[in-house]
């Protein structure tokens, strides 16, 4: 691991956030900018964003983004809000607005010196 970035409770269902991370999974940088420019996903803005923020932080140590591919990117559960809808007959509906963590991790492509 080179650099690292991470976006802790965002909004978005870890499930729907995974879809748009496995396209990009063990790609180059500059590829999987492509890639997310032109899927229609609403998770993709926080995707790019964050893979930016990592390019950035690899930046900071010297290194060049045509060097560096997605090593590990992953997106897992967080906590869920809880909110209320009125139902019939005087109950309430339970609403869940699901939240999500997204870790990305890249790496110096084999072959490549630091």
């Amino acid at each position: 691991m080179i650099a690292k970035a991470e976006l802790k409770f965002t909004r978005g269902s870890a499930r729907k956030i995974r879809q748009v991370i496995d396209l990009i999974r063990n790609l180059d940088v500059q590829d999987a900018f492509s890639i997310l420019a032109n899927i229609d996903k609403r998770p993709r803005v926080v995707v790019e964003k964050l893979l930016k923020s990592a390019v950035s932080n690899a930046k900071n140590k010297g290194l060049k983004e045509e060097d560096l591919y997605i090593s590990k990117i992953v997106a897992d559960e967080a906590a869920r809000w809880k909110r209320y809808k009125s139902a019939a007959f005087g109950r309430a509906m339970e609403i869940l607005k699901r939240t999500s963590h997204i870790k990305i991790e890249l790496d110096l492509k084999p072959g490549t010196k630091r």
